[in-house]
């Protein structure tokens, strides 16, 4: 219950901030959001259709699709939940938002995008979704094993292209801009500014190095053998996750426990379990 509790806030805070920056930043400025949203811009621009009812409208029959092939109940309540709030919170602020906050572009697009962004990342973490396109890339993905990226830069690409033709290409282009920032902040707001380095260690001298690391660091060490594909010999294979600001200290230690080590240290998406953050939805 306390978990549902949290993710209707994130739900709710996420389109709040994602109706501001339509009102305040995107439409004054005819700067396309992309997806669904960036549609209702453009036909809003020719007829005045408020955005909101456009918007709800034009997930109806995405909402059946999403119901009958990804996840049902579960899938429907949270997905109507954010594409309702937000399409109302979109028309019912709109009236009362200043229009004209500043004459810069850059300006515009980069808080635009933020703030999207930002209430992206928040729905996300709720475990939400913004309806609309992303129900199409998820069906894509499902039906023909189309990565989700390609299926919303395929369908943003549209979006920004109809928008051009609608606005001006200058507003296309600011509009790219958003659409990077705004991918950007839902990535961090939904899953945070954490970065986990791993480590990959090939060692003669295994013990050393582990229990060095086990001691100094206070960090888990995962153990395997491998074969060298040249020399044919069977090699012990090391596998750690330490933080940022303990690689140059991971690097010491195995300096000083095994010289001839070869390390190979990579940047991992997440962490979750002991010594990191908790494994939990």
């Amino acid at each position: 219950m306390l978990t549902r509790f949290r993710d209707y806030g994130f739900i709710a805070l996420g389109t709040l901030l994602q109706a501001l920056a339509m009102d305040l930043f995107l439409v004054p400025n005819l700067l396309s959001a992309g997806g669904v949203t960036g549609l209702s811009q453009i036909v809003n621009y020719y007829t005045g259709w408020p955005i909101g009812v456009m918007i709800i409208i034009a997930n109806i029959p995405l909402f059946v699709l999403g119901w009958k092939y990804l996840g049902g109940h579960r899938f429907a309540i949270r997905t109507i939940a954010t594409v309702v709030g937000y399409s109302v919170l979109v028309d019912l602020l709109s009236p009362y938002l200043p229009k004209h906050l500043t004459d810069d572009p850059v300006l515009i697009a980069l808080y635009g995008g933020l703030l999207n962004g930002i209430g992206m990342g928040l729905v996300f973490r709720g475990q939400g979704t913004s309806g609309g396109t992303d129900i199409i890339a998820r069906l894509l993905g499902k039906w023909r094993g189309v990565p989700l990226s390609q299926s919303y830069l395929v369908t943003d690409t549209l979006i920004v292209f109809a928008a051009g033709l609608a606005f001006s290409w200058t507003k296309a282009l600011y509009a790219v801009v958003v659409l990077y920032i705004s991918g950007v902040a839902a990535e961090i707001a939904s899953e945070g500014f954490d970065v986990t380095r791993v480590a990959t260690i090939v060692t003669q001298r295994p013990q050393a190095v582990g229990e060095k690391i086990m001691r100094d660091l206070v960090r888990g060490v995962t153990m395997w053998t491998g074969t060298g594909m040249y020399s044919g010999e069977a090699r012990t294979v090391l596998f750690c996750a330490v933080s940022r600001g303990e690689v140059n200290q991971l690097k010491c230690i195995i300096h000083e426990a095994d010289p001839a080590a070869f390390v190979v240290i990579g940047q991992a998406h997440e962490a979750l379990g002991e010594g990191f953050r908790p494994l939990k939805p």
